[in-house]
C-alpha cells in the first residue's frame, strides 16, 4: 500500500514536470536584416528572464516582405515578424495578421505608444500591428561650420529660409563645403523621410487621409520643391546628391556638411562613431515655419493562427517594460512609449530627445501601394522628386507623377 503509494507521488512528480517543461516554447521570429543592435539584445535579455524563448532570424530586407508573403501561402510563416510599419495595412488587408485589438485597447500604456505606428498597425477599425523600433527624421547641423560662418552654433534655424541662407554661408567657407545634402538620385525612401516633412507641417499631403487619391500638386510641395531647387541652383548641394541613391545618408559624418536632415538613428552614430563632429539637431520645419517628422521603424505582428500568439504578446509586453525600454534606447532605438521616454533616455545623450519628441509630430503615409507609390527607385515618388528639384520640366514632373500615382492607386482597387 505503502509502496503503491509512493509510487503514484512518484508519477504525479514527474508528470507535473514534465507538463511544466512542455510548456516552454521557442518562438520563431523573422526581423529585416540590419535592425541593429537594439532589438538583438532585446531577445537576448528576453531570452535569459523567461522561460519560454525567441529565436530570430534575420531576412536581408529587399527579401523580407517577398519571403514572408510566400511563406505564408505555404503555411511555413513564423509566428512573429517585424514589420516595416509601412507594409502593416497591406498585410491587415490581406487577412494575414492576428486580430490585436482587444489585448491591445487593455494595455494600460496604449494611448502612450506611437500613435503613427498604431496608426498604421490598423486596417477597418481593427489593430494587427504595435510599434516595436521607432525612427523619426530629424534636422542637424555642424556646429564648427557654423562658427566658421558667422552662424550662432547654438541656435537652430527655424525656417527654410534661414536654413537657405546659412547655407549660403557655408558655402561661402570654399573647398569642399557645402551647406545642405540630401540623397536625391531616386532614393524614394530617403526623400519620403527626410523631404515629407516640409509640407506635412504645414497641413499638405501627397495622399488623401483614406490612401485613395493622390494630392501631390499642392501650393505647398511647389514651395518645398522650390527651396531644394535654389539650393541647388546655388550650388550650395554638392553636385553627386543627385546620383546619390541612398548611399551617403550619412554625408554629415565627413564634416564638410553643414546641414542635413536625417534619421534620429544618426544621433547614436555620430556620439559613438564620429565623436570629432560637433552637432545640433531639432524638428524639421516645414515650409511655413511649422515642424513635423516622418515616422519610421518596425511594427510588431503575429501571424494569423500562430500557436503561440500568447508567447509574442507576452513578449511585446516586456519590450514594452522599462527594462525592455532601456535595453533598447541604450543601444539606439527610440522609446515607443511616450510615458516612458523620460525615465529611459534620462542617462543618454540628450540629443536623443529631440528624437522622441519628433514622434507626437511624425507622419507615415497610409497605403496599401506603399512600395509602388514610394519605395519603388523606379516609382513616380522617386522619379518625381529628382525630376523636379534637377530638372527643367517642374510642371511636367508634377503632371507625371500625379498621374502615375493615382493610375497605380486606381488600378489596385
Amino acid at each position: 500500500m505503502k509502496t503503491s503509494k509512493l509510487l503514484a507521488a512518484a508519477s504525479l512528480v514527474t508528470f507535473c514536470f514534465a507538463a511544466g517543461a512542455a510548456q516552454a516554447e521557442t518562438l520563431q521570429m523573422w526581423v529585416r536584416s540590419g535592425i541593429g543592435a537594439s532589438f538583438t539584445k532585446l531577445v537576448e535579455a528576453y531570452n535569459a528572464s523567461h522561460e519560454d524563448k525567441i529565436q530570430m532570424t534575420e531576412v536581408p530586407f529587399s527579401e523580407l516582405v517577398q519571403k514572408y508573403a510566400t511563406a505564408i501561402a505555404g503555411g511555413q510563416a513564423p509566428d512573429a515578424l517585424s514589420l516595416d510599419l509601412i507594409y502593416n495595412p497591406a498585410f491587415a488587408a490581406a487577412g494575414q495578421l492576428e486580430d490585436l485589438t482587444d489585448w491591445a485597447k487593455a494595455l494600460p500604456y496604449f494611448t502612450s505608444l506611437s500613435p503613427s505606428h498604431v496608426k498604421l498597425g490598423t486596417y477597418e477599425d481593427k489593430i494587427y500591428g504595435l510599434p516595436l523600433s521607432v525612427e523619426t527624421s530629424v534636422f542637424a547641423w555642424n556646429k564648427d561650420l557654423y562658427k566658421k560662418a558667422g552662424l550662432d552654433p547654438d541656435k537652430a534655424p527655424t525656417t527654410w529660409e534661414e536654413i537657405s541662407e546659412n547655407a549660403k554661408k557655408i558655402r561661402a567657407l570654399g573647398d569642399d563645403t557645402y551647406g545642405f545634402y540630401f540623397s536625391g538620385g531616386g532614393c524614394g525612401g530617403c526623400m519620403i523621410f527626410t523631404f515629407m516633412p516640409l509640407t506635412w507641417g504645414a497641413g499638405a499631403d501627397i495622399l488623401s487621409e483614406d490612401g485613395k487619391t493622390a494630392t501631390l500638386d499642392t501650393p505647398e510641395m511647389r514651395k518645398a520643391v522650390g527651396y531644394y531647387r535654389d539650393m541647388v541652383k546655388a550650388g550650395v548641394v554638392p553636385p553627386g546628391a543627385a546620383s546619390d541613391t541612398g548611399t551617403n545618408f550619412l554625408s554629415i559624418t565627413n564634416g564638410k556638411i553643414g546641414q542635413q536632415n536625417l534619421g534620429a538613428f544618426a544621433i547614436g552614430t555620430l556620439v559613438t562613431e564620429h565623436p570629432d563632429i560637433h552637432f545640433g539637431v531639432s524638428l524639421i520645419p516645414s515650409v511655413d515655419g511649422k515642424t513635423s517628422s516622418f515616422a519610421g521603424g518596425d511594427n510588431f505582428v503575429i501571424t494569423k493562427g500562430s500557436p503561440r500568439a500568447a508567447i509574442a504578446k507576452n513578449f511585446l509586453e516586456y519590450a514594452y517594460s522599462l527594462e525592455g525600454q532601456k535595453v533598447m534606447a541604450k543601444y539606439g532605438s527610440l522609446p515607443t512609449r511616450a510615458d516612458l521616454a523620460g525615465e529611459v533616455l534620462k542617462d543618454l545623450d540628450p540629443r536623443m530627445q529631440v528624437g522622441v519628441d519628433a514622434i507626437a509630430v511624425a507622419k507615415t503615409p497610409y497605403t496599401l501601394q506603399f512600395n509602388d507609390l514610394i519605395n519603388s527607385a523606379n516609382g513616380p515618388w522617386a522619379s518625381f522628386t529628382n525630376a523636379a528639384i534637377f530638372g527643367d520640366d517642374v510642371d511636367g514632373a508634377f503632371a507625371t507623377a500625379q498621374e502615375e500615382m493615382q493610375s497605380i492607386i486606381d488600378n489596385a482597387q
